[in-house]
């Protein structure tokens, strides 16, 4: 606490702070413009004074003063020119009070000052918000850019609206920040489709020949294929179907004609799965996508400029954008499509049959979510008779044919996002570290291929042994075995060193 204490008798009344702190007041009312207080006794002052570092301002007394009293004069100092005024000067961050009185006791200002840090700019105030960020601002045609680097995504909004409320709502904010470390996703995606097959075929085929001249000439034929093929001297020869399906079928001798009748039957059901299980990694905000299938040509007529050729993908194929959000939360954009050629249009130019799901979820690290539902249910029934006899009860199964077919498909996906971070190379393992090839020894009579342990640590090079040289001793200068003793050593030591990877 420091306390002033003022003569009212005197003429001329003098600082109560030094030279040094006189010229910093002159400079700081120069930088700084000051405002003035009118003092207000004891019990009105609720609210208390906001003032920057290096800033001033002036307080009006209703009487002479006689003490100043400051709780702490590191916060604020003062500096008195008049009996009846007063300024303050805001030195460092913080907070202290302020009391004056008169000589007869009363208190003339009473009041709380609080120092903070003077903001002038939009850098300041960012680093003061920010410190873990590298924020760079620049001001163009009355438009305010943000570049640089922050510490986490959510950091890029939050910097965006504190300089919109530094600099109002008329001003237009861009930000163009990243994140210092880019976080990395990696998506492991499991798509399974099961498809199930079932089909009832029964059919009549018909086909006659008049092997005679001059007699009666008929025929009898139809049926969904050409089933018999008659032969010259008499008899047929019959054609198996092309789907695989079972046929009965015999030539007889009807009014002098050969008649062949030919029954199809086939009953087919099958099942199918397909599992396909990409994995993706992807920075936050990038997209990455993957395919596993092919591409098609087809052409595109370009008009006078003739036609070109054009690939289309089919096959599985996924998409994904990943935004990594506070604690750890990840925003996924999933986009799965699934896609086979389909040649009942035109058995030249294929068609597509896809499949595309859709869809922006939000989950933690190792989480999965599952898109299901994506079934599909074709039903086919085709009768091909004769009219009238193709109606009649049981005879009438021997003038038609009927087909039926029933394909399902499901289609499954499993989506796991996870947070990875890059290791270093000396931690990877793989299944070909530490493999060696057996010797002759373990080949012949151990039966071994191999002389290792897969996904051990992989030989690395190594220092061979110091060359070790005895020190020469009182006989050394004049003794030849000594001599000889040093160079067995040398040949030792170079018949010891062994280079890494030397198995």
């Amino acid at each position: 606490m420091k306390r002033f204490h003022l003569h009212a008798g005197k003429a001329a009344v003098k600082p109560l702070v030094g030279p040094a702190i006189a010229l910093g007041l002159a400079v700081a009312m120069a930088a700084t413009p000051t405002a003035a207080l009118n003092a207000a006794p004891a019990a009105m002052q609720d609210n208390a004074i906001l003032m920057s570092v290096g800033g001033s301002r002036v307080v009006n007394l209703s009487a002479k003063m006689s003490d100043v009293v400051i709780a702490d004069p590191e916060v604020v100092d003062v500096h008195v020119r008049a009996q009846n005024q007063l300024y303050l000067i805001a030195k460092k961050p913080g907070e202290t009070t302020v009391f004056v009185t008169a000589t007869n006791g009363k208190v003339l200002f009473s009041g709380t000052v609080r120092v903070g840090n003077n903001l002038t700019s939009i850098d300041d105030m960012l680093d003061l918000a920010m410190p873990n960020a590298n924020i760079a601002v620049n001001k163009m045609n009355g438009m305010v850019l943000l570049t640089g680097t922050i510490a986490a995504p959510e950091d890029a909004a939050e910097a965006e609206r504190l300089t919109q409320a530094f600099v109002g709502k008329d001003v237009t904010v861009v930000s163009r920040l990243r994140t210092a470390t880019p976080l990395q996703v990696n998506l492991q995606v499991k798509i399974a489709e099961v498809s199930r097959d079932v089909g009832h075929k029964i059919g009549t085929n018909f086909a006659s020949r008049d092997p005679g001249i001059g007699k009666f000439v008929g025929n009898i034929g139809g049926g969904t294929r050409n089933a018999v093929t008659f032969d010259a001297g008499g008899g047929g020869t019959f054609i198996n179907p092309v789907d695989g399906s079972y046929t009965l079928g015999g030539v007889a001798s009807i009014l002098g004609m050969d008649v062949a009748a030919v029954l199809d039957l086939a009953e087919s059901a099958g099942l199918s799965t397909t599992l396909a299980q990409p994995n993706l990694t992807s920075l936050s905000g990038e997209t990455a996508s993957f395919l596993a299938g092919g591409e098609f040509p087809y052409t595109v007529t370009n008009g006078t400029q003739g036609n070109s050729l054009e690939w289309k993908q089919y096959g599985v194929q996924l998409a994904f954008t990943p935004t990594v959000l506070a604690d750890g939360r990840i925003s996924l954009r999933v986009r799965p499509t699934v896609s086979s050629l389909d040649f009942s249009v035109d058995l030249n130019v294929p068609a597509l049959k896809t499949r595309t799901a859709e869809t922006t979820v939000e989950l933690g690290s190792g989480q999965a979510f599952m898109i299901a539902g994506l079934l599909s249910n074709d039903t086919g029934n085709s009768v091909n008779k004769v009219p009238g006899l193709g109606n009649i009860p049981i005879l009438g199964s021997l003038f038609k044919s009927r087909s039926f077919q029933r394909n399902e498909t499901e289609l499954v996906i499993v989506v796991t996002p996870y947070l990875v971070k890059p290791i270093n190379a000396s931690d990877v393992r793989l299944p070909t570290d530490g493999f060696r090839n057996a010797n002759q020894g373990q080949g012949l009579f151990l039966q071994q291929g191999h002389d290792g342990v897969s996904g051990a640590r992989a030989p690395m090079p190594s220092r061979g042994p110091a060359e070790q040289i005895p020190p020469p001793g009182p006989q050394a200068s004049s003794s030849m075995p000594a001599v000889a003793a040093r160079n067995d050593g040398k040949r030792q030591a170079k018949s010891n060193a062994a280079p890494g990877f030397s198995f």
